[in-house]
């Protein structure tokens, strides 16, 4: 399993990678007792939004209280990945209908403002989940969206 050290941020590529999905307490609470479920939407439509990165998944749910936060630490099986890397690229949203598992945003591309990557997953059964984490504290002097 891929997971230890994402200095460089390299595609995901049909592997298994360690990532993390930050929620409430509650939902985790849910999620671990019966899985992941679809977003019905989002940035890049439809699935289940995780990053590699556990800064970027330890602020979700952005305008929650730091005590409510919670991060789940998954490992997924990518299968096949598309990069979406900029904002009106023409698989944004319907990625899965041209045959992809996974969308990767990669970091610093402008699509996400806090300029961290992400990664949306289509199937839920690609998502394995190891254990509920404590959310990693954001470094002192950078704003809610990761940067100063």
């Amino acid at each position: 399993v891929k997971g230890t050290d994402f200095s460089s941020y390299q595609k995901p590529n049909s592997e298994r990678y360690v990532m993390y999905h930050g929620t409430t307490r509650k939902n985790a609470q849910s999620i671990m007792a019966s899985g992941f479920r679809q977003s019905a939407g989002g940035m890049l439509g439809r699935g289940v939004y995780l990053s590699r990165d556990l800064q970027k998944a330890s602020r979700y749910p952005l305008n929650y209280p730091d005590w409510d936060k919670v991060v789940l630490k998954v490992v997924v099986n990518v299968g096949e990945v598309v990069v979406i890397n900029y904002q009106h690229h023409p698989l944004q949203k319907t990625w899965h209908d041209a045959g992809y598992d996974t969308a990767w945003v990669p970091p610093n591309c402008g699509m996400v403002r806090s300029g961290l990557e992400e990664n949306c997953v289509w199937d839920p059964n690609r998502i394995q989940i190891i254990k509920a984490i404590e959310p990693q504290p954001v470094p002192h002097g950078y704003g809610a969206y990761g940067y100063k």
